[in-house]
């Protein structure tokens, strides 16, 4: 497939060049998992047919899947990406992954719930991208964003994202991956001696080295990466006519946007 303009001002390959590297299911990924999906319990996923929007290595859908839910279409359109998520769904029957744009899902009233985790704030488009995902819902399903946040990551906003965007998106993913070494034993060392009073730095405290460089190297990749406010978190699904629209505010740094399709 070839990437429309579009994808060509987001980032796939770039992203696919970092699951290529980190394609292993890790047992934390549940916790993140379950606070990417705030306001949703495992029990919600029973039964379900969902959509996983940029689904990456597919780690997002195989908590889902262990929840009971009866199937799954999960897209991206990076070939190594798609390769390491049918590789780690190979168990479920019926998991399905497939390549394809989140500007054209092609499905209608399909499916009880789609989502997106970590993606949307990576695409140009990023209210064309959910506008395919509520179409992509059955009426009265849901939809599920997760976005990073403005609100305590006003220092990355400030100091790191001009950075990322004048030089990292646009250096060679090699030297890029190199740089993320000393980046992340920097991380590592703030870490240990106390960086951060959010939640979701006593998180990642936790996490092994190799873990937090995937995030650290992931967060200098992208062309595109917008940090949300509350409300325009909000508005986002708003303006794509969902109902019942609700935000939670997920490890103090981030928001996860729930809504229902009108039935």
């Amino acid at each position: 497939m070839t990437d429309s303009p579009r994808e060509q001002l987001g980032s796939p390959e770039r992203f696919g060049h970092s699951w290529d590297i980190f394609s292993e299911i890790l047992p934390v990924h549940e916790e993140q998992f379950l606070r990417w999906t705030a306001g949703m319990d495992k029990q919600d996923w029973a039964g379900k047919q969902f959509l996983d929007v940029g689904c990456g290595i597919g780690r997002n859908s195989y908590w889902p899947l262990t929840y009971g839910a009866s199937g799954c279409l999960g897209i991206d359109i990076d070939e190594r990406t798609l390769a390491a998520a049918r590789a780690n769904l190979a168990d479920y029957e019926t998991a399905v992954v497939d390549n394809r744009s989140a500007y054209e899902i092609n499905e209608v009233d399909r499916f009880d719930i789609a989502f997106s985790i970590g993606v949307i704030h990576h695409l140009d488009d990023q209210p064309a991208a959910v506008r395919q995902m509520v179409r992509a819902v059955k009426p009265g399903g849901t939809v599920l964003v997760w976005l990073y946040g403005h609100e305590n990551n006003e220092w990355l906003v400030r100091f790191f994202d001009p950075l990322r965007r004048a030089l990292f998106s646009k250096l060679p993913l090699g030297l890029v991956y190199a740089l993320s070494l000393p980046a992340t034993a920097l991380l590592w060392l703030l870490l240990r001696l106390g960086l951060g009073r959010t939640e979701y730095m006593r998180l990642i405290r936790t996490f092994s080295f190799r873990h937090l460089r995937a995030i650290v190297y992931d967060h200098m990749i992208p062309r595109i990466a917008k940090y949300y406010r509350k409300d325009e978190a909000l508005a986002l699904l708003e303006d794509a006519g969902l109902e019942n629209v609700r935000v939670h505010w997920v490890n103090e740094m981030s928001w996860t946007v729930i809504g229902e399709k009108p039935g």
